[in-house]
């Protein structure tokens, strides 16, 4: 572990809770995380913040998963299929990576984001449709799901990468029509697909830091539980909510490291 003061150990725990409770209510937890990480550890280099922000983090988005499992209509099937296309597509982005101008990728997902927030406002009912079951899920829609949803959300993640969480519940909703609760649950099960595959390979290039992870794991998964719990118990209303201040967050960070 890096030579770190124990104020700065401190203050990265608490941005640890705060982004596992943030992630699991509706994602974007690395929007909290990353920049922690980066202001405590500023002689750390990139990779090492990234693979040690995986680590942290797949802690977390299980303990969710798991928590809205058992508590949430989730289709566990269909979201492991989603997770398992969107593993691929971000090995695809992450391939593609360094071929792409981030100064042009910024602007147009600020673009998006702004006009998704504009949606969420303007449409009341968005994500307040009531839990559907396996059953009741068309094909077409499932497929479409799995192979856009995944593939396309990957590739985002492995390309550029903030905001993937978020995107992926809005995305659900929207193809399967899901509320935003159960948005959020199947959104951790495939999280926890793509952080798999990102972990292990971060782990096998020797950019984790194992001992600093596993200690602000503990408190990501602490929120992360925290946040399942008040998601499933408080509704799509206040998910909801959650998602229009990340989605705005999203887009200050986002043009802050643009123009700042």
């Amino acid at each position: 572990m890096p030579d770190i003061t124990l104020t700065t150990v401190v203050l990265l725990c608490v941005a640890a809770a705060v982004a596992g409770w943030v992630d699991a209510v509706v994602g974007g937890g690395g929007l909290l995380l990353i920049p922690a990480l980066l202001l405590g550890m500023p002689q750390v280099s990139g990779p090492h913040v990234l693979g040690t922000n995986k680590a942290v983090a797949i802690v977390g988005t299980t303990g969710a998963a798991v928590a809205y499992a058992r508590k949430a209509p989730v289709d566990v099937r269909t979201a492991v299929r989603i997770g398992i296309f969107a593993l691929a597509g971000s090995m695809a982005g992450a391939f593609f990576a360094a071929g792409i101008s981030n100064d042009v990728l910024r602007p147009m997902i600020m673009v998006v984001l702004v006009g998704v927030a504009a949606y969420v406002m303007l449409r009341p009912a968005f994500g307040t449709a009531r839990p559907v079951d396996r059953s009741e899920l068309p094909r077409r829609r499932v497929l479409t799901a799995i192979v856009l949803v995944g593939g396309g959300l990957g590739l985002y993640d492995g390309l550029f990468g903030p905001g993937t969480g978020t995107f992926l519940v809005l995305a659900l909703t929207a193809v399967l029509h899901l509320d935003l609760v159960t948005a959020s649950a199947t959104a951790k099960i495939v999280n926890v697909c793509t952080n798999v595959g990102a972990l292990a390979m971060f782990a096998y290039q020797g950019v984790v830091l194992w001992q600093l992870a596993g200690l602000m794991a503990v408190f990501n998964l602490a929120g992360g539980l925290v946040g399942a719990r008040m998601a499933l118990s408080k509704g799509s209303e206040f998910v909801r909510g959650v998602l229009l201040v990340v989605v705005f967050s999203l887009v200050a960070k986002l043009a802050f490291d643009q123009w700042g």
